[in-house]
């Protein structure tokens, strides 16, 4: 990924990044950091770019000129989105670094004086964005608070091992608190469910102190989750056939963005995946004006709403069946040689699940949510979880086939899944009789009900 701050004060800029895991990325070239100086694109003497303001009043405004000529520089005749630092725009959430994550390159402008002349941000910024409401005295701080965000979700700079996904403002809960050694500090002892090496326990456990310090120290956010699971607790009336609903909430990677009695659109952020279900069959004109714009993929819980989508230019990529596994008992492994991927291993993925696109699978295996089978130090197949909360992505090399590989891949991936506290499931597309026959196999129930998967029509 790449990162362009335009800026008074470069040096700011790269003394205040290259220290950090953030430097240590850009040596590694995951990252790329290019600090622009607006004063060398300045045409007047001693290379100033300020001057006063129309119509009076204090500071100093900086020109229009040498910012466009300095953006032009980076975007040339590419539209490259550009952030301008400004306490006047939208407040910076961990939503928002993860969107700006999905980014390829970002443009990063950084104020001074009284601002910069609002003709070049009108012909440049894409999003005004804030990270309080307060004032500095330039932009370059705000800025780097941001790439830092943002640059920890970019796959690699973490490291293989590390994953952001289970930290604080993860599905509205703050994080819960944790302990190191000693056992035994100041005469406060660890809690002896850390001890007791029961995982179901330990989860427990944490989201009881994760709802308690959310409740008392962010209340905004314990309101946002007590809505989710109260919508959680209705969808449960009919579990097998909206666990994929239940499972994007309960997991905190979807967020409710129209609810109206039996109708919801919950919008997941990294798969772009917009799902609607509704028991009216059709969407009300409320409810399809509630539908986001930017919405590139949706799943339906009906036919008749698949259709009325279509009608309006939707296209539909296929029915499919939904299976989960509700057992909580782990299912046995018999291919021992499954470990988790890292992105040593994308190359081989890519090759062979040709369905998603490269940065998307880096994210999954980036996230810890794709798993592989070996022989030896061979990568012979793999499977995964989808960013909106499904299993799949099962593959496995013509040769290893009729081994038993595949079976063993699902039932590693259900088991990691069930220790997360998730109940699993995945659709299964009409006309894939070999998957269906494995669930089936291996235990896990159909819904009752198809659902409907459709992209925009191109």
């Amino acid at each position: 990924m790449k990162f362009h701050v335009l800026t008074l004060f470069p040096e700011m800029i790269e003394q205040g990044l290259a220290p950090s895991i953030i430097g240590r990325a850009v040596e590694k070239n995951i990252l790329s950091l290019n600090a622009v100086n607006i004063r060398d694109f300045s045409v007047e003497k001693h290379s100033k770019v300020d001057d006063y303001t129309y119509g009076g009043g204090a500071g100093m405004l900086i020109q229009a000129q040498p910012v466009y000529d300095a953006w032009k520089s980076v975007a040339g005749d590419r539209k490259v989105r550009t952030v301008y630092v400004t306490p006047q725009g939208k407040p910076f959430t961990q939503k928002m670094a993860r969107e700006f994550a999905r980014e390829t390159e970002l443009i990063f402008l950084c104020g001074h004086y009284e601002g910069i002349d609002q003709r070049v941000l009108d012909e440049t910024v894409t999003d005004y964005v804030s990270i309080g409401d307060y004032v500095l005295t330039g932009g370059e701080l705000p800025a780097m608070v941001m790439i830092d965000a943002i640059a920890r979700l970019v796959p690699g700079v973490l490291g293989n091992d590390a994953s952001a996904e289970d930290e604080s403002f993860f599905n509205d809960l703050l994080e819960y608190p944790q302990y190191s050694r000693p056992e035994v500090w100041h005469d406060k002892k660890v809690p002896d469910v850390l001890l007791s090496g029961n995982h179901k326990n330990i989860v427990a456990w944490r989201l009881d102190q994760a709802k308690e310090k959310t409740q008392r120290v962010r209340p905004d956010l314990y309101a946002k989750y007590q809505q989710k699971q109260e919508l959680i607790r209705k969808l449960s009336k009919q579990k097998r056939n909206n666990i994929h609903l239940m499972e994007s909430l309960s997991r905190g990677l979807g967020e409710i963005l129209f609810m109206r009695g039996e109708e919801v659109i919950i919008q997941d952020d990294d798969a772009a995946t917009t799902f609607l279900y509704t028991e009216d069959k059709r969407m009300s004109e409320v409810m399809q004006a509630a539908l986001p714009p930017q919405a590139s993929l949706i799943l339906a819980n009906n036919q008749e709403l698949s259709e009325q989508l279509q009608e309006q230019g939707w296209h539909l990529i296929g029915a499919c069946s939904q299976y989960l596994y509700t057992a909580k008992e782990p299912l046995p492994v018999k291919y021992k040689n499954i470990r988790q991927l890292t992105l040593d291993d994308l190359e081989y993925v890519n090759k062979h699940y040709r369905y998603e696109e490269r940065e998307y699978l880096a994210r999954r295996i980036w996230a810890g949510l794709m798993f592989g089978a070996y022989d030896g130090d061979r990568l012979v197949g793999f499977i995964g979880v989808h960013g909106e909360g499904s299993g799949g992505m099962l593959y496995v090399d013509r040769e290893y086939r009729r081994q038993g590989i595949a079976e063993s891949l699902e039932a590693y991936l259900l088991n990691r899944c069930i220790e997360r506290g998730w109940i699993p499931y995945g659709h299964v597309m009409e006309g894939n009789e070999a998957s269906e026959l494995l669930q089936e196999k291996m235990g896990l129930y159909k819904a009752s009900k198809k659902l409907y998967w459709l992209d925009r029509q191109q």
